[in-house]
């Protein structure tokens, strides 16, 4: 390399430090010079705020008596209920499926302002995209405030390979601090190399020069977007899941046009819904209507005028979760330089670490699936960053799961064809009005910006103007990070389960508590888990119904996360979730045989489920013959008779005289993993690839191979897990 470059990139290493390092002490400075002055606002609670809720089924009731609201939102995402929150009283609220079903319960579940945004700002000179992450950044204070349980700051740490990328990534960090402002989380840093190996034991220490950790926000998105569905239900508006709109209710109007001559004009003045639950019709009469339905944009768009163009540019974004072991508890990491210049998140959350995402564009539909590809080019990206004593299996895989993000065109431009980097905000002729693009972290900016449209297109009357700056959401009034331990003491919960429980409904979780039963045992006094690997107890399905949950699915993966963190915990649970709630919503066996079907269906194509399956379908019989000899060894003595497979008897038999204990629940599971065809027996290629499958790590632990004795040729490490992998 010649000497005159080295000099070159040894000065603009030298120019970028500096200006990091001024950026930084400047940065410091404004922040202390502004604090005194900055207009933040107060927390504060809502005037009106109404204890005992109706039932799900008297809120449709009262919504089709309601001679009129001044506003309707269709969708029930974050953007929809962060409008019914603004609207407050005199607004009406219906989803098709259950609040935050779509896009909202499927996000990275950061709160931020986006890095690679203020990047592009940076490097393109873009103003609209630096006031993007500004407004993001902002937004990012406010949610951490106003739901303090549901919601905390997180250390993310980007580990640099390349010595002069430091100060460029480092001056980068520093410029998101600054842009912060007064609502900065804490200060970035640098760290050495022992230090990063240090914070994030499991990073590649190969050629690692040091890191930069800086803060972002991390959150339950599902449990968030509850929170706000009924914050606005307690402030007055009249709220609805699993209620899809088949129409627009259109009538003619009289009005002035510009040259003052009197002609007619179509205008929205109501919704036709369908009530998928108690499957029944009603129609709800309002002055404005507001589309908020994410991904179904188009849809709604072309209810109200056929001849619309299409404005949505859906993209899928999958993530997969993995074991705890992959990560730090309390440290996420980023890749800022993928393969494929996407960014990559590896996250610490719930006890597990998510990675993710991808972004691929793809058509619109109810039940996204995460691809093979998608799940083989993440697994990909978390290999290059992890150390080589960390095997990175499939096998490992928890769940996957994809959700669409609704991109969108800006139809208030001529030029239509360009996708909108922040959200659009459009009314049509007739008054509909459209919220697109965004993201979950500016949901209440995007909320307050619609509201205001509304009062303008509609001509509604302001009592007064937004309030939802620091307005505290349900469940964080009166929490505190020390909360669960008056459940620990006042109701003798378990530990886990009580920081759980506080976690998730914050001064409410005291209601779960007052549902439970009693476990029959010594210690914990109440709270039955609905599966022994996790802090979900039976008490949250009682409670999930009061918070309007109406399906099995509704309870696996909004109500509480188990779908989202092992799919197979999830289908194990589910048997216990539909016999309680069958209980309490007076289920005939035709329903509860509906919903086991549909839930299977949604863990199948929607969490990941089919990844398992087909990947233990597809691996492979790549044994050596001294493999293959060995292994069939062993089947030949569960094999009684030598008839080339074994039987349920056969397998009973071996493990008696093998003195292995086993229940008839484990025998169940023990076949279940390797019988894949489910016809009661063990053939030879089944007994074959699922000696395969552990060779090649698509299965990381086998509880046949546990349970029979088999020893592996090749020993991988067994680390303890959750459940099993997909």
């Amino acid at each position: 390399m010649p000497r005159g470059f080295n000099r070159r990139l040894i000065q603009y290493g030298f120019l970028l430090s500096t200006s990091a390092i001024g950026t930084s002490y400047f940065g410091q400075y404004f922040l202390q010079k502004n604090k005194l002055n900055a207009s933040e606002p107060s927390l504060h609670k809502p005037e009106v705020w109404i204890e005992n809720l109706p039932t799900r089924e008297a809120q449709i009731e009262i919504m089709s008596k309601e001679p009129e609201y001044d506003i309707v939102v269709i969708g029930g995402g974050a953007t929809g209920c962060g409008v019914a929150v603004d609207a407050a009283s005199r607004v009406a609220l219906v989803e098709k499926y259950d609040f935050s079903s779509g896009t909202s319960s499927r996000s990275t579940k950061l709160i931020h302002g986006g890095v690679r945004y203020l990047q592009k700002a940076i490097m393109q000179f873009d103003r609209e995209q630096y006031h993007m992450v500004k407004e993001a950044l902002y937004e990012r204070g406010n949610l951490l405030k106003i739901a303090p349980h549901l919601s905390y700051p997180l250390p993310i740490m980007l580990p640099v390979y390349k010595w002069y990328l430091l100060p460029y990534y480092y001056a980068g960090i520093k410029a998101y601090d600054f842009v912060s402002g007064r609502q900065l989380l804490r200060w970035s840093y640098l760290i050495s190399k022992r230090k990063a190996l240090e914070l994030f034991p499991m990073l590649k220490k190969e050629k690692l020069v040091g890191a930069i950790v800086y803060y972002d926000g991390q959150h339950n998105d599902a449990r968030m977007n509850i929170a706000l569905a009924f914050t606005a239900a307690r402030m007055g508006a009249n709220v609805a899941n699993h209620c899809v709109v088949t129409d627009l209710i259109h009538e003619d109007i009289r009005i002035e046009n510009g040259q003052g001559q009197p002609e007619m004009k179509k205008v929205i003045r109501g919704v036709k819904c369908f009530d998928q639950y108690q499957k029944r019709a009603f129609t709800i009469r309002t002055k404005c209507v507001v589309n908020a339905t994410g991904p179904y944009t188009d849809a709604i768009r072309q209810l109200d005028d056929p001849s619309l163009p299409k404005i949505c540019q859906p993209s899928a974004g999958v993530h997969v979760v993995l074991p705890d072991y992959y990560s730090p508890t309390n440290m996420g990491l980023l890749d800022p330089n993928t393969s494929d210049g996407r960014v990559i998140f590896f996250l610490p959350w719930q006890k597990h670490t998510m990675a993710g995402t991808t972004d691929t564009p793809c058509g619109v539909t109810d039940d996204p699936s995460p691809s093979n590809d998608d799940v083989d080019f993440i697994l990909g990206e978390v290999k290059n960053y992890l150390s080589s004593d960390v095997q990175v299996r499939r096998g490992d895989i928890l769940s996957a799961w994809s959700g669409i993000r609704p991109l969108v065109l800006n139809p208030n431009k001529k030029d239509t064809q360009s996708i909108a980097r922040n959200h659009i905000i459009h009314v049509s002729d007739s008054g509909l009005v459209t919220i697109g693009g965004g993201k979950w972290t500016t949901y209440r900016q995007m909320a307050e910006e619609t509201v205001d449209h509304c009062i303008q297109s509609a001509k509604l009357k302001a009592k007064n103007g937004c309030v939802t700056k620091g307005l505290v959401l349900y469940g964080g009034e009166k929490w505190t990070p020390t909360s669960y331990i008056r459940l620990v003491q006042d109701y003798g919960l378990d530990t886990e389960v009580a920081i759980h429980l506080s976690h998730t409904y914050g001064d409410q979780a005291s209601k779960v508590a007052d549902l439970s039963s009693l476990t029959g045992k010594r210690w914990p006094v109440i709270g039955k888990r609905i599966h022994r690997e996790f802090p979900y107890i039976e008490a949250e399905i009682s409670f999930a119904i009061n918070e309007y949950a109406r399906t099995a699915v509704d309870v696996l993966a909004r109500r509480t996360r188990l779908s989202f963190l092992n799919v197979i915990a999830a289908e194990e649970a589910l048997p216990q979730i539909i016999q309680i709630m069958a209980k309490e919503l007076q289920w005939s066996e035709q329903k509860q045989k509906e919903e086991i079907d549909g839930a299977k269906i949604f863990l199948l194509r929607e969490m990941g489920l089919n990844l398992k399956r087909d990947m233990r379908r597809n691996v492979p019989i790549n044994l050596t013959r001294e493999e293959m000899s060995y292994y069939m060894k062993y089947f030949r003595q569960i094999d009684i008779g030598n008839k080339g497979f074994c039987s349920l008897t056969d397998l009973k038999r071996y493990l008696q005289l093998s003195n292995s204990e086993i229940t008839e629940d484990e025998l169940r599971i023990l076949m279940r993993e390797i019988d894949q065809n489910q016809n009661g027996i063990i053939e030879t290629e089944e007994f074959l690839q699922l000696m395969s499958a552990i060779k090649s790590g698509t299965i990381s632990t086998s509880h046949f191979a546990k349970a029979t004795g088999i020893e592996t040729i090749k020993n991988y490490p067994s680390p303890e897990r959750s459940g099993g992998g997909i």
